[in-house]
């Protein structure tokens, strides 16, 4: 039997990795998608993926106009939501001295900023018995070096998920998070390392691994589709931390 027969999702950030899975496996467990990306051209390759059924939405993650647009769209074509993924994220490695304020305030709006107001804005759309599920990261809570800013901004939405589920369980809205560690992703090739220096650094995450080896896009999926359906029924304002044991060091 299908988990989401007959609810309505929207996947920030949903045009590859994570974001791109959930929506393939959301739609195989019968789930109507609507998925943002940056832009119409990042959506494209989407398209033929996930096929007419989904609703493709370019969507700026970090600007509230864009955020209010996308709802209004969301709200016009699904008539209402039962299940939302805020899995848009962006990550500008710096050392703390090569930081400037651009930097900053892009990683603050896309990461925490942006989460925050499209809870707030999709509230009206959220039927009783809905799932928010907010992508987090093991940054939140391990040292990251030159990823301090990203770092911070995911243990703010970490702090935001445990107060803000107990503010809407009361409107039968559940609330939580998935935590993962190092996954085979695009975000990780576009930090715009030389090849040589990025097969390095995977090589030693990977060598550091308990698992050895990073997760698959499609483990994190899983573990969404459980928290979006009522398998999770009594999960409220938790954190699922998905990293073949990374944060155990």
């Amino acid at each position: 039997m299908q988990k989401l027969k007959g609810k309505t999702a929207l996947i920030t950030g949903g045009s590859s990795g994570i974001g791109l899975a959930t929506a393939q496996l959301f739609q195989a467990e019968g789930a109507r998608v609507a998925v943002t990306g940056r832009s119409a051209d990042s959506l494209r390759p989407t398209a033929a993926i996930l096929g007419e059924q989904a609703l493709l939405i370019p969507s700026d993650a970090a600007d509230l106009q864009s955020i209010d647009q996308l709802m209004a769209e969301v709200s016009g074509s699904l008539g209402g939501l039962d299940i939302l993924l805020l899995n848009a994220g962006i990550a500008l490695p710096a050392p703390l001295e090569s930081t400037n304020e651009d930097q900053f305030d892009t990683t603050v709006d896309t990461n925490f900023k942006g989460v925050f107001f499209a809870i707030q804005k999709a509230l009206p759309l959220l039927r009783p018995g809905s799932s928010i599920i907010v992508t987090t990261s093991i940054t939140n809570q391990l040292g990251s070096p030159n990823f301090s800013v990203y770092a911070a901004c995911k243990a703010a939405l970490r702090s935001l998920v445990s107060s803000l589920a107990l503010e809407l369980i009361p409107r039968q809205i559940r609330l939580n998070a998935v935590s993962p560690g190092p996954i085979a992703t695009p975000m990780f090739d576009r930090f715009g390392l030389p090849t040589e220096a990025s097969q390095a650094i995977k090589a030693q995450i990977q060598a550091k691994s308990p698992i050895s080896r990073f997760g698959n896009p499609d483990e994190i999926a899983k573990v969404n589709l459980f928290l979006a359906s009522d398998d999770s029924s009594y999960i409220v304002g938790e954190e699922i931390v998905v990293d073949g044991g990374m944060s155990l060091l």
